[in-house]
Order: C-alpha cells, then sequence, then structure tokens
C-alpha cells in the first residue's frame, strides 16, 4: 500500500503528495476546461503513468534479458472524448528502442509492455495501441 495525498490550492490547481518520499507533484486543468494549463493535467498524468509504467516493465524484462534499453523513448498521445462524459478516449503511444535485439528479445519486451499494470488498470474502452519501433 502506498499513501497519496492530494491538497487543492484553488484556481484548479492541485498538489499531491507521495507518502513514502514526501516527492511532489502539481496538476492544472487543462486549457480546454477552464484551466490555464501551466503544468500537468490530471488525465495528462495517467498518460504519464502508461508510458512510464511500460517503459518500467520493459526495463525490468531487458535486465532479465541481459539487454540495456537505456535511451529507449515513448511518446504518448492524449485524446479525449468528444462526447459526454469527458475521458481519455484514446492513449496511442510509440515505443522506440535503441538496442539491437533478436525476435524472440523483441517478443518478449512486447509482452511486457502490454502487461504493465497500469494498461490493465486502464478502462477496455480506451483505445491503447503501442507501436514498436526497433533501431537496429
Amino acid at each position: 500500500m502506498v499513501q497519496l495525498t492530494a491538497s487543492y490550492e484553488g484556481d484548479l490547481h492541485c498538489t499531491v503528495t507521495h507518502g513514502p518520499s514526501g516527492q511532489t507533484i502539481a496538476t492544472d486543468a487543462p486549457v480546454d476546461n477552464q484551466g490555464r494549463g501551466e503544468t500537468f493535467s490530471p488525465t495528462d498524468l495517467c498518460a504519464s503513468a502508461f508510458a512510464t509504467c511500460v517503459a518500467t516493465i520493459m526495463g525490468i524484462k531487458a535486465r532479465s534479458l541481459g539487454l540495456d534499453i537505456k535511451g529507449m523513448t515513448l511518446t504518448v498521445e492524449k485524446h479525449m472524448s468528444t462526447n459526454s462524459p469527458r475521458r481519455i478516449a484514446a492513449l496511442p503511444m510509440t515505443v522506440t528502442v535503441p538496442t539491437p535485439t533478436t525476435q524472440e528479445q523483441r517478443a518478449a519486451l512486447e509482452r511486457a509492455a502490454y502487461g504493465c499494470p497500469v494498461h490493465n488498470s486502464l478502462h477496455p474502452d480506451i483505445e491503447k495501441p503501442i507501436t514498436f519501433n526497433w533501431q537496429d
């Protein structure tokens, strides 16, 4: 169990504190939803969690395969629904891996990506395709 504490700062700004480390993250509502877009919105954090979870789980798998995937980049696009209720509709992601890999290693890394806890926790109606670019 990890405790997170959120505090509403006013004017659509919040701060959340990670209990174990004391680190904080600030949020603001996006411009298209009455905010100023000065930092991550809550749904931006959801998209960020998806990308960093995929990176972390692929890193764990790469370590077990004896691969170094340092320098891997992940780009996720957050698409919001155009109808009510307001929600994330799609999170397409592109993963670029700079490390030479075999077909078996690529398959293992791709399976790991799709098995990340955030991917498995997102609602099934959210489209979340992952495209892999292997840079040999």
